[in-house]
């Protein structure tokens, strides 16, 4: 596996558009409707100082990518969690999820929550491997509406 670089970057940045792209075409396939929506969401939610945008950037192009916005005052939410097709089975998204949760810490979050869709197990997989709480059953059969998770964050030490 080649080394890739984290990048902390605005929804403007170029890198960023292919990532919303696959979003849209993955979505679409996955639901069966178009979900433009997710490239016209406010870019100043995952802008500091309330979100942030992390890409993980490989030979010039994004590889992985998520980002974070504030969902109430001590919860930020996860959004757009992705991993190009080319990509996954390296563990990508973990490391994505773990640079955001870092950077929720830095920003003063305690707590982290998100949703994902019902028809995304591998997502909903990667949640509950890296230490979020379902906040659904995850014996039932997964009805057609979103899956909602959340995890506490470690409050960081005072020296």
């Amino acid at each position: 596996m080649s080394r890739f670089e984290v990048r902390h970057v605005h929804m403007s940045d170029p890198l960023v558009e292919p990532l919303l792209e696959d979003l849209v075409r993955e979505y679409t396939g996955r639901y069966g409707r178009l979900h433009e929506d997710l490239k016209t969401y406010p870019a100043d939610r995952f802008a500091p100082p309330d979100g942030a945008f992390v890409l993980l950037v490989e030979n010039d192009a994004a590889i992985a990518g998520g980002a974070f916005q504030r969902y109430s005052g001590d919860t930020a939410e996860l959004k757009r969690i992705w991993t190009h097709s080319a990509h996954r089975r390296r563990g990508l998204a973990a490391v994505v999820v773990a640079e955001l949760e870092r950077e929720a810490v830095k920003r003063g979050y305690t707590r982290i929550f998100l949703t994902t869709g019902p028809r995304q197990p591998e997502a909903r997989d990667l949640y509950l491997a890296t230490g979020y709480h379902p906040l659904f059953d995850v014996d039932s059969p997964p009805a057609e509406k979103p899956l909602p998770f959340h995890k506490l964050l470690p409050v960081p030490s005072v020296p």
